[in-house]
């Protein structure tokens, strides 16, 4: 039964850092191809930030258009979320993609790694239940097939136990 249980530990730990490996190998590849550049706020931005029906703020920023010009030489304009009550005019810092187009700022160090864990730990308990629900299974199967064996043996010596002298 120990031998079973520290399987199950084994599997589930290395399911869970396979999984927090993998997730932070592709968002360092994603960051990877990512670049920070200037761009020009074309108008003034909002003064406040919107709140959802909910009276949820998740952002205090608010959506502007930008300006810039990629690495190739191409002008480009886009959104993205600006500090609230900013000029036009005003730098703001974006990110872009190998193409060129907008994207959200990459994830930090620890972001990262909080992603890895809030991924690996979820991964590593399905990897130890997947192993306990195989080996229950297994179980029940080795079970059924020793009682039926049981069965068609004393189907066939149970009668000889019956006999009576006499």
């Amino acid at each position: 039964m120990l031998v079973t249980w520290v399987f199950v530990l084994v599997v589930g730990v290395l399911a869970g850092l396979a999984t927090a490996a993998s997730v932070e190998h592709g968002l360092a590849e994603q960051r990877a191809g990512l670049r920070a550049i200037p761009a020009v706020l074309t108008e003034a931005a909002a003064e406040t930030a919107l709140t959802t029906t909910s009276g949820f703020r998740g952002d205090d920023r608010v959506w502007g258009v930008v300006r810039w010009t990629a690495a190739d030489g191409t002008a480009h304009r886009g959104r993205t979320r600006v500090e609230p009550g900013s000029a036009a005019g005003a730098t703001v810092t974006v990110w872009t993609n190998d193409k060129g187009r907008l994207v959200a700022k990459p994830a930090t160090a620890s972001q990262v790694r909080l992603r890895a864990v809030f991924t690996g730990v979820p991964a590593g308990l399905s990897g130890g239940v997947a192993v306990l629900v195989c080996g229950r299974l297994v179980r029940v199967g080795l079970d059924r097939r020793r009682m039926e064996q049981w069965d068609a043996e004393w189907e066939r010596i149970g009668p000889k136990w019956r006999r009576t002298t006499g």
